[in-house]
């Protein structure tokens, strides 16, 4: 039987992942290669700043040494191709990516395509569409990379100078850090404020009732205005013996209207609140969904619209099939199509909020196909895109007030009359039902209760809330939030305590240095208005060169001034101390997790214990057990470069024995090796040992 030959030319599609290869293959015919770049295959060179200054601040591109053989793959593949489509995501970086392959492949048939979601409808159209790479798009992205490398690479040296070396400044990552530094010290600075309230527990013959005290002499009680043990006391002494009549009754519907479909930082926001996802698990787990999932039957399609997005717009061909999908599914009067307005001016039109590729795949079917993570940001993303197509709620509100001697109480009620949209996305909407009264009827009371209360301090922020203050202060833009989260916290600025976002001393040091003598880098207005002017790069309305240049030139004409004026702020400190492994004395450090003893003698000793406050996980602390490799010293508490704790032998880098878990000092009866603790259990350390 004759084999198939392929034809010798074909053409060549380029995405970024393997993943998007994959999907897009099933699409098409034998006369299409589908080949990953892998994302970026030009970046700055490492090690060096990499931008021209003199020459209009011109970037020096290299290809990454991980990257040349995939290069020199899709050389090979184009050069025997007839057509070139770059395909990787309609963003600035997308954009940036296709002109990147074009420089360096120099093929002469070559297209630019995009697409919102990777279905095989999509797939075809783009194909029948394609345009040429948007420059503008390409220098917007250039302009932020040329930015932030002239920030991080000029500013950075000067914190190691006057700090401690390891430091880093960025022109996002240093605003962001300044919002946690200012909420700490808003918390530190908190008194809080004592005020009382009052509430009477009532009943009809039949029902009870819970009042508040909201009128003294028909006069409307503000928080504070019941400051004191005293003044309650003297209120409850009337409320006790006064008689309780019901002077109104009311009753108005309430309209509540769906929430909009999801953008890239109102879904990290919703999956943090309600999965307790992290914002980069989060834009894994839907990066995951958009590129395509396995749906059985060789059936493999993308489930999601494109994840990075700040749209409201809902394509009219999924506004039809939403509409057929609610009146067969919950009924007619729960449908009602909504477009929602851009809610940002530089929202793209063309783009669409998050939804799902097709209203028909529904959680629950396609449930068996995909992981617990997949399933639950999908599962939010489909109630989401579905309810904001679906009727308004109508809540029913009453209220009764009730008069006790000079003083009115009200009870509120609420009951939902009409789920609409709440049906498929319910909120937590606590219903409370209220008796029907008559004017004029008289309750009894069961008792008064006297609520003392204490104004608190603003909460830290956890991701979810730090993604929305980002959004609104301009900072980033959300495709950029995941990362510049993760770099605070790697470069040891924040440290989560509780889910909750708490500054380091290290971020304290940096932030207020940077606010004295660098205010333009963490000032929120400046890092907002940078961010327009990107905006307006990409939209052809600002020129790459006007901008960095009207922010570089007065940037280091200030850089070259403090270089001068900045005292170094840490000198070690002298101690009466001496070191336990050489008896030289032990000074006093800074480093990036904060204060700790050194020798005096480093580098021929490197001894060194923190100087962390009590409560946190000391390091070099001593466990007073053996090493069990090289029988001379200790095993001590250490950290690794990254800021996690692990137990190691004392004389490192001679003896390399190390353990992630804490050893108790027992032998293992079994192997002879130590026992560790995990949480609350004792095991064996030797994974080959089931003790």
């Amino acid at each position: 039987m004759p084999v198939k030959k392929s034809p010798a030319k074909t053409k060549l599609i380029i995405v970024e992942s393997p993943t998007k290869a994959k999907t897009i293959t099933q699409f098409l015919g034998n006369d299409f290669v589908v080949e990953s770049c892998q994302g970026h295959v030009r970046d700055l060179p490492k090690g060096k700043i990499g931008v021209d200054v003199e020459k209009n601040f011109e970037p020096q591109y290299v290809i990454p040494t991980k990257k040349r053989k995939i290069v020199s793959n899709l050389k090979k593949l184009s050069a025997k191709s007839e057509e070139v489509y770059f395909a990787s995501d309609e963003d600035r970086e997308g954009e940036s990516i296709a002109w990147h392959l074009s420089e360096i492949l120099k093929a002469k048939n070559t297209h630019r395509i995009a697409f919102h979601e990777i279905t095989k409808e999509a797939i075809k159209q783009a194909l029948a569409e394609p345009r040429e790479i948007d420059q503008n798009m390409v220098q917007a992205q250039q302009a932020r990379r040329v930015l932030d490398r002239l920030v991080g690479y000029e500013l950075s040296p000067l914190l190691w100078r006057k700090i401690f070396k390891g430091l880093s400044a960025g022109r996002v990552q240093s605003p962001t850090v300044r919002l946690i530094v200012e909420r700490e010290k808003e918390i530190n600075n908190f008194k809080p404020e004592e005020y009382w309230s009052i509430e009477a527990n009532l009943k009809t013959d039949e029902e009870k009732i819970l009042a508040k005290l909201i009128k003294e002499n028909e006069k409307t009680l503000s928080k504070f205005d019941l400051k004191t043990k005293e003044q309650i006391e003297k209120i409850v002494t009337i409320l006790e013996k006064s008689e309780y009549t019901v002077i109104k009754m009311q009753t108005k519907e309430l309209q509540k209207p769906p929430l909009p479909p999801f953008t890239t930082s109102t879904l990290q926001q919703q999956a943090n609140k309600e999965l307790g996802f992290s914002v980069k698990k989060t834009m894994l787990v839907a990066q995951q969904l958009y590129e395509g999932v396995d749906l059985g039957e060789k059936q493999r399609i993308g489930l999601i619209t494109y994840m990075r997005t700040d749209s409201l717009n809902l394509a009219e061909k999924f506004l039809s099939e939403v509409g057929d999908f609610v009146s067969q599914n919950y009924g007619k009067n729960y449908l009602k199509i909504k477009h929602y307005k851009i809610n940002s001016k530089n929202a793209q039109e063309a783009h669409e909020a998050i939804r799902q590729t097709s209203c028909y795949f529904a959680p629950e079917k396609i449930k068996d196909y995909l992981n617990l993570d997949q399933f639950k940001v999908y599962n939010l993303i489909w109630r989401r895109a579905v309810a904001s197509q679906m009727n308004w709620a109508i809540l029913t509100s009453s209220s009764i007030d009730i008069r006790a001697d000079q003083y009115i109480l009200r009870a509120n009620g609420l009951n939902i009359k009409f789920d609409g949209w709440l049906k498929l996305y319910p909120e937590k909407q606590k219903e409370n039902s209220l008796p029907l009264l008559t004017e004029g009827q008289k309750l009894s009371l069961i008792k008064i209760n006297q609520l003392q209360h204490f104004t608190e301090p603003p909460a830290r922020y956890t991701e979810a809330s730090l993604v929305k203050a980002l959004e609104d202060y301009g900072i980033g833009r959300p495709s950029t939030y995941a990362p510049i989260i993760s770099t605070i916290q790697q470069r040891n600025y924040v440290r989560k305590e509780q889910k909750s976002f708490k500054p380091t001393e290290t971020g304290i040091l940096v932030n207020n240095l940077l606010s004295e003598h660098f205010p333009n880098i963490v000032d929120y207005q400046f890092t907002a208005q940078m961010e327009n002017n990107l905006d307006e790069i990409a939209k052809g309305k600002n020129e790459y060169l006007t901008m960095l240049k009207n922010f570089y030139q007065p940037f280091k004409q200030n850089l070259i001034m403090k270089e001068k004026q900045i005292i170094k702020t840490f000198v070690n400190e002298q101690t009466d101390q001496t070191c336990p492994k050489c008896g030289q004395p032990l000074i006093i450090k800074t480093g990036r997790f904060g204060r700790f003893l050194a020798c005096s003698d480093f580098p021929k000793c490197r001894f060194t214990q923190s100087l962390e406050k009590k409560g946190d996980q000391p390091e070099n602390t001593q466990t007073g057990i053996k090493c069990p490799k090289c029988h001379e010293n200790e095993i001590v508490k250490k950290r690794t470069k990254k800021g996690k704790f692990f137990y190691g032998c004392a004389g490192w880098p001679k003896c390399d024995f190390a353990l992630w878990d804490e050893p108790i000092g027992e032998k293992c009866p079994k192997c002879g090796s130590l026992m560790i603790k995990k949480g609350d259990k004792i095991s064996c350390s030797n994974k080959d040992c089931k003790k």
